[in-house]
């Protein structure tokens, strides 16, 4: 007699049979055919509902009653069993998270292994040369395609340097302008030399545009570039799409991981040696702690500088004076020397480096807007440059970003301290990236990631002999010198105009000056300068 637990037979299919096991269990039935095997197990039995694989080639699935009836289990099992779920999936987070830290670990470690290290020593593996080498091919190689899938001509103002604009201006001198239309009377044509001015002003002023960046000749495969450039061909359309993966998804975290080393060094760096006890020894560690740092944040620029005349570079006692571009005009500088820095005050990230910076190398920060504490600043600036043994100063005269096409005003006070003046002068390539900032359009956090998805940051820096002020020559007059001496060594157009134009209006006294030029011309004294004592202009 057998047990109520006796297996019975299942007629055998003709591809297959099934098979009743025997176990401590519920009974399982099973199908075994060609390449085969599924096991099915009652409803009550655990882990019920699952056909299970016996061999390659098993079908998974379970029909819409089972799937109904495994949503009413569910249901009926309640909370419990969504948190054995979520148990059972803690594992996989986990490994996501181990695997996540491991990458992380080895990109840093790569890091710091071939570029940090590196950097900090002041030698190169030769990555960013093979990089530059890459990219310039590969920009030579896009200006060829455009030039010849161009059907027709550019234009001429296309092939012209940006920063001779869209006019032909007359060069010549208003006092000579005037001169030439002496005549005895009055002729109605006597204006036209202001209404061309002012026509030329209207479309394109002189100031202005210095405040814009600097348009290229040829398309360096930026969209932020690509105004006057349009669609050429898919080869290039390709090689531009390739590229923003490479600067976006490999060049940007490249670069913020470097930045955010160099930042949080040099925030930790100073710090520390802020504590330390004024000595040769804490001037030397700021100097080592400043150099590392702005190296390593060079290279989060990708930045190639090429310096030139370096047995002029600036000496302890004296000013450093240059055009200014960038914010990332101190980091090029200080990758080949040190500095104290002169400037505003300022809030949020760059506020912290400031009060750390300031611990451990005698900055001067200042607010522009209180008089009283510009008059402290010339005051301990005269004694810093009174003292031999202390760094440089580096101070931007012209008070303001210019989009490297020229030299702007420079400001009095830096020339009135008296001491030794080194002019530098920066120029940068912007078919690389472009390096200025437009504080008026963009914030700084805008400018960084522009900065930082650009290919590269490339510039020269000459240092020029020193020069002092000479007898009888004021401060105004010296500025001027320097400034002429940095235009023409960086290749900059030289204005006379203030830069604080960018975002103030034009003093009265510039236009009572033009209003007295035209009085000239209409009592017909041919020259500016001679009218008769007395006379007055309105």
């Amino acid at each position: 007699m057998q047990s109520s637990s006796a297996s019975h037979t299942v007629p055998e299919p003709k591809s297959g049979a099934w098979i009743t096991s025997q176990s401590a269990g519920p009974s399982r039935r099973q199908f075994c055919g060609p390449g085969l095997g599924l096991s099915l197990q009652p409803s009550g039995a655990p882990g019920s509902g699952r056909a299970e694989r016996g061999g390659p080639g098993a079908v998974r699935g379970r029909s819409a009653g089972g799937r109904e009836a495994l949503g009413r289990r569910r249901a009926a099992a309640g909370p419990g069993a969504e948190a054995v779920r979520e148990e059972e999936a803690l594992p996989a987070m986990e490994e996501l998270g181990w695997l996540a830290a491991r990458l992380s670990a080895a990109w840093l470690a790569l890091v710091l292994a071939l570029i940090v290290l590196p950097s900090a020593l002041g030698v190169s593996l030769g990555i960013s040369e093979a990089y530059m080498w890459v990219l310039v091919k590969t920009l030579e190689w896009a200006t060829k395609r455009i030039e010849k899938g161009v059907k027709k001509p550019q234009p001429e103002v296309l092939k012209i340097p940006a920063a001779n604009g869209i006019i032909e201006r007359d060069e010549t001198p208003m006092e000579k302008e005037i001169a030439g239309l002496h005549r005895m009377e009055f002729q109605f044509s006597d204006i036209f030399y202001f209404c061309r001015k002012g026509f030329e002003a209207i479309v394109e002023d002189e100031v202005t545009q210095r405040f814009s960046s600097e348009e290229l000749v040829s398309w360096n495969l930026l969209t932020r570039t690509n105004v006057n450039f349009h669609y050429i061909s898919l080869r290039l359309t390709v090689v531009w799409v390739i590229g923003v993966i490479v600067r976006y998804c490999f060049l940007l975290p490249l670069r913020f991981t470097l930045a955010a080393i160099g930042i949080t060094s040099m925030i930790v760096g100073t710090t520390l040696v802020g504590q330390l006890p004024n000595s040769s020894v804490k001037n030397y560690l700021s100097e080592v702690v400043h150099l590392t740092c702005s190296r390593i944040l060079v290279r989060a620029l990708s930045g190639t500088i090429h310096y030139h005349n370096r047995e002029n570079k600036p000496q302890k006692g004296g000013i450093c004076v240059a055009n200014h571009t960038s914010p990332i005009d101190a980091i090029i500088l200080t990758n080949d020397g040190c500095y104290a820095m002169v400037g505003q005050v300022h809030g949020g990230l760059m506020g912290v480096i400031q009060r750390a910076t300031v611990k451990a190398c005698p900055h001067v920060w200042f607010e522009r807007s209180e008089i009283k504490d510009r008059h402290l600043v010339t005051k301990r600036l005269r004694e810093h440059v009174a003292d031999k043994s202390k760094l440089p100063i580096l101070i931007f005269p012209e008070g303001t970003c210019i989009n490297n096409t020229s030299v702007m005003m420079f400001k009095k006070g830096s020339f009135e301290i008296g001491g030794t003046i080194y002019p530098v002068a920066i120029k940068y390539d912007p078919q690389f990236g472009d390096a200025f900032w437009n504080s008026s359009k963009y914030n700084i956090v805008s400018y960084l990631l522009r900065i930082m998805t650009s290919w590269a940051i490339v510039c020269n820096v000459w240092y020029m002999p020193p020069m002092v002020r000479k007898e009888g020559e004021d401060a105004v007059q010296f500025a001027n010198r320097v400034r002429s001496a940095i235009a023409h060594q960086g290749g900059l157009t030289e204005l006379p105009w203030d830069g604080g134009l960018k975002r103030a209006k034009v003093k009265d006294s510039f236009k009572e000056e033009q209003q007295k030029n035209y009085s000239k011309m209409l009592v017909r004294n041919g020259s500016v300068g001679s009218l008769p004592t007395g006379t007055e202009s309105y």
